[in-house]
């Protein structure tokens, strides 16, 4: 019996020009991946889609040679499905909406676990996006905006952690935001859905 080739050297033989090795890397993860995409999204026919438009993007990032991923093939195929589940979220606009109109409506007290699971996916995408932004800030304003806002602490505790005076921190916090700002225009990056 031949055991199955491992990825990396499937996806070199497929950058190589051996269109087999996709198909066996496609057949090898396939359940996995479209098990996770279904538990999302629990749809049988949007999932199919979402895992397609995985393998395309797939596809076209290994035949550019853009793929750099060290042997981590599949983790970097579950991102890619990940972020198109949430691209097919947002795009659906399937967020609860609720009336401000006065009257009591019994379905915006009603939960939804799938409309719950949803956006927690978003969620967790727009805190993912948001922690590779703040990593693009100097390091002094990154460590001030991580103690204030991930660590909840006072400027006066950030001042005597940093060594600097509370207005520096409070000047580092005020750049800081600035810079995120500036960083999310210039990229047109959405944090909302």
């Amino acid at each position: 019996m031949q055991l199955p080739a491992e990825d990396p050297i499937l996806v070199q033989n497929y950058i190589s020009g051996d269109e087999k090795a996709l198909e066996i890397l496609i057949n090898k993860h396939n359940q996995r991946i479209t098990s996770f995409i279904y538990s999302k999204v629990l749809d049988r026919a949007i999932a199919e889609d979402i895992f397609q438009d995985t393998f395309i993007k797939v596809i076209n990032t290994l035949k550019r040679g853009a793929y750099n991923e060290e042997g981590k093939f599949l983790p970097w195929v579950m991102r890619i499905a990940h972020n198109l589940v949430i691209d097919h979220f947002r795009r659906n606009k399937r967020m609860p909406k609720f009336e401000g109109t006065g009257d009591f409506n019994i379905f915006s007290v009603l939960g939804d676990d799938k409309l719950d699971a949803e956006r927690q996916i978003i969620k967790d995408q727009i805190e993912n996006d948001l922690g590779l932004l703040i990593e693009e800030l100097p390091d002094d304003q990154k460590e001030v905006l991580i103690m204030r806002m991930y660590r909840d602490m006072s400027f006066k505790e950030i001042s005597e952690n940093t060594g600097v005076s509370i207005n520096t921190a409070l000047g580092r916090m005020r750049y800081a935001l600035i810079n995120l700002r500036k960083i999310i225009e210039k990229n047109n990056i959405v944090l909302t859905n």
